[in-house]
């Protein structure tokens, strides 16, 4: 068994932007360790949030699907954030801050940071081949399961999804 589930997303807008499947394969991984660059262009590490459940968005700027989904994961952001979820869109553009700073000056999203991996380190660990692919991480900082494309972050299954992350 794979532990790959196909399932469909619903989006209320455009329905060919969310389409996604789960992937619960890696579930109990550890986070990775490397490195990637903060929103002030310093360093950051997944550890620095330790003790709280995590939502890690691999996005880029000229993903369709990626851009929209971000106003959901704003929005869920703004809901969960200040209960303890640390949401992080970790843009995969190759130029790093130089795409990710005037993105996030265009789109209103008061509720991410503009965090990159410019190496892609992200993207080669998870392997999925695809943009958007967001993993859930339990407070321990294990994997509860990977989205591989985009969702629509406040349906019914997403919020559940959340839920068990944040009663970890």
């Amino acid at each position: 068994m794979s532990g790959e589930v196909p399932t469909s997303g619903n989006a209320t807008t455009d329905s060919e932007a969310f389409n996604y499947r789960l992937d619960r394969s890696k579930a109990g991984t550890a986070a990775p360790t490397f490195t990637f660059q903060n929103p002030d262009g310093g360093e950051a590490t997944l550890q620095d949030f330790a003790g709280r459940p995590m939502l890690v968005n691999l996005w880029a700027t000229w993903c369709t699907p990626c851009v929209a989904e971000m106003p959901t994961l704003d929005r869920i952001a703004a809901t969960y954030g200040p209960k303890g979820l640390a949401v992080l869109t970790i843009s995969q553009d190759n130029q790093g801050e130089k795409a990710v700073k005037p993105f996030f000056t265009k789109h209103d999203l008061p509720h991410l940071k503009g965090w990159a991996d410019p190496d892609n380190q992200f993207g080669f660990d998870y392997a999925t081949g695809l943009l958007p692919t967001t993993v859930l991480y339990d407070a321990q900082g294990k994997e509860m399961v990977r989205v591989i494309g985009a969702m629509d972050w406040e349906g019914a299954e997403a919020k559940a999804l959340i839920d068990a992350a944040m009663a970890s």
